[in-house]
């Protein structure tokens, strides 16, 4: 007789004993496509489509979802939402906090994916991918995905400000950049239209040959110069909402954008982004910092095989992209703060071929340093503040 402990053991079953129903969520601009695994329900996972934007649809969905559970086990169990950061924000996300339901909103570059090199990609797929990352995050695995720290109304509103600066400034652009265009075609290559005498001198304006300006283009122009004009004015009330939010407190505890403000080099622009984009938020340490600025290195270790990648660039790329400039205006304009002095050294060192690769190992570092600026005061050694 064979030995009971010689025989071979059974797999072990997928656990299907859950204690909640696990939903996932894709969203598109037509539908939403819900895809569940409830207890009772063993492992098949249930697929439900609602209409974009129907709530109330949402809710009965919902409903059903738990009435069934209830007959199938006798209890009633929560629901657990997971859905990807995308275009629809994060206002179905606190629809369903608001409601008492768990809700997670996951970063979808963090999803484990096929690494075959014609990968199957539907909602299905995406949907059922998305229920097995919430189970794994549930369970306690570590770093199985990333999730999003949804901002709160207040924080999401008051970014808008640089954000529409900043479009307005390439609108801004293009307008001047045709208007130059239509200008030089006729030979005249010295009109600036954001003077403020620009409709005076587009009066004196003459052709490369001589001639007035054609009439016809001086009616383009002219509609041109009242766009420009308009966008001049957009950009004024955006720059004073954003100088308000700068403003130091009146309670005398200085407000960390207006901290930001006393350091040479920097300007009002400059610190509305740094204060508005990332350094509002909570970091646990420096690593944290940078990589929510996406400048953490990314290495590639394999065997004897070791070099770096560049930085992540998986982070806000508004906030990567104000370091960068930062760091070129910083080394200018604080000569003896120690960062731009570690930075000479070691382009001396390597001969000045490596400058965009120590930038940016300056810019991760100046991040880190206006962090502990911010929250805990510490000053960056040889930096120079501006007079009050």
């Amino acid at each position: 007789m064979q030995n009971s402990a010689d025989r071979p053991e059974a797999p072990t079953p997928i656990r299907t004993d859950l204690g909640a129903i696990f939903i996932s969520m894709e969203l598109s601009r037509t539908s939403w496509l819900l895809t569940s695994l409830s207890p009772g329900g063993g492992e098949r996972m249930s697929k439900h489509t609602v209409r974009s934007g129907d709530v109330a649809g949402l809710r009965a969905r919902f409903s059903q979802l738990k009435d069934k559970v209830r007959v199938r086990t006798g209890h009633l169990v929560p629901i657990i939402v997971i859905q990807e950061a995308g275009l629809d924000g994060f206002w179905i996300h606190r629809l369903l906090q608001d409601e008492g339901i768990e809700s997670h909103v996951v970063d979808p570059a963090s999803i484990a994916t096929s690494r075959r090199r014609r990968r199957a990609k539907t909602d299905k797929i995406d949907g059922e991918s998305l229920v097995r990352a919430l189970l794994a995050y549930k369970r306690g695995e570590p770093r199985v995905c990333a999730m999003v720290r949804a901002p709160t109304p207040q924080e999401e509103d008051r970014r808008r400000v640089c954000r529409e600066r900043k479009t307005l400034t390439a609108e801004r652009i293009e307008h001047v950049n045709r208007i130059k265009g239509l200008l030089f075609a006729q030979g005249i290559s010295d009109y600036e239209p954001l003077l403020h005498k620009r409709r005076e001198r587009l009066e004196e304006l003459r052709t490369g040959d001589g001639r007035p300006i054609p009439e016809h283009l001086k009616a383009q122009i002219g509609r041109e110069l009242d766009r420009l004009e308009l966008i001049l004015r957009q950009i004024k009330s955006v720059e004073t909402e954003r100088d308000a939010l700068l403003r130091p407190s009146e309670e005398g505890t200085p407000a960390p954008g207006s901290m930001l403000k006393t350091l040479k080099g920097i300007g009002a622009e400059f610190a509305g982004v740094l204060w508005l984009e990332g350094l509002f938020r909570s970091f646990s340490n420096r690593r944290q910092v940078a990589a929510y600025a996406g400048l953490a290195p990314t290495p590639w270790r394999s065997g004897s095989v070791a070099h770096e990648q560049g930085v992540s660039k998986a982070g806000n790329p508004r906030l990567r992209t104000t370091m960068i400039q930062l760091a070129w205006l910083w080394v200018r304009h604080q000569p003896r703060s120690i960062l731009t002095l570690w930075f000479r050294q070691r382009v001396q060192l390597n001969g000045g071929r490596i400058r965009k690769v120590l930038i940016v190992a300056l810019a991760r570092k100046l991040l880190i340093a206006f962090w502990k600026y911010v929250t805990a005061g510490v000053v960056l050694e040889g930096a120079e503040m501006t007079a009050a």
